[in-house]
């Protein structure tokens, strides 16, 4: 699903209207009903992260992760894994070195567990 259906998609599972979200997260409904219909480019990290938070509580969802969903379908980076990239460039070499090796979320899932249990 792209980033604009999934928004909206979040929105309705919420039961908001654009403009019940929008003046929760502070910004203009009309630049939410853009952002919806894919008629403007996503917004900035911190409007995500506002539309995440207010999305997650009314869904009971975890925050981080449905912010961290929405910024990577809005083809962004979250800011605190692009800083990990900038100061270890040893990350970027792992993250090259597997590749198309993990292509799905289900083996994205694996590799995180597999990494989970060699830390206990």
């Amino acid at each position: 699903m792209e980033f604009p259906e999934r928004l909206r998609s979040l929105r309705k599972e919420a039961r908001l209207s654009q403009r019940d979200l929008a003046e929760r997260v502070g910004v203009d409904f009309t630049y939410l009903s853009k952002i919806e219909n894919g008629r403007v480019e996503p917004p900035s990290e911190a409007v995500l992260k506002g539309i995440s938070r207010e999305l997650a509580e009314a869904l009971g969802r975890d925050e981080t992760e449905l912010a961290d969903e929405l910024i990577t379908l809005a083809g962004k980076v979250p800011s605190d894994i692009a800083k990990t990239l900038v100061r270890n460039p040893q990350a970027v070499r792992f993250l090259r070195s597997i590749g198309d090796d993990v292509r799905s979320p289900a083996e994205w899932e694996r590799l995180m567990r597999g990494r989970s249990r060699e830390r206990e």
